[in-house]
């Protein structure tokens, strides 16, 4: 039971990661968001990178929430 828990959490913890990896490589070849698959990666790594931006300090045009939240992800699946 503990080790499919463990395995459940780090395969959550890893589709996270690859989500909001996709979007930092939309925002690169899509920034208006006209494909569904673009929509939806926002969509789904909102909720994560959102809390991020609030503690973070404006870094002009740069967002780095995206990777303060793969560090936590990859820090977190370590843990697991």
């Amino acid at each position: 039971m503990e080790l499919s828990l463990r395995n459940g959490v780090d395969l959550g913890l890893t589709v996270l990661w690859w989500i909001v990896f996709l979007r930092v490589l939309s925002s690169w070849f899509d920034r208006e968001g006209r494909y569904a698959a673009t929509r939806l990666t926002y969509e789904l790594s909102e909720p994560i990178l959102a809390p991020l931006r609030r503690f973070l300090p404006g870094g002009g045009a740069i967002d780095w929430s995206p990777l303060v939240a793969m560090l936590v992800l990859q820090f977190l699946r370590r843990l697991v």
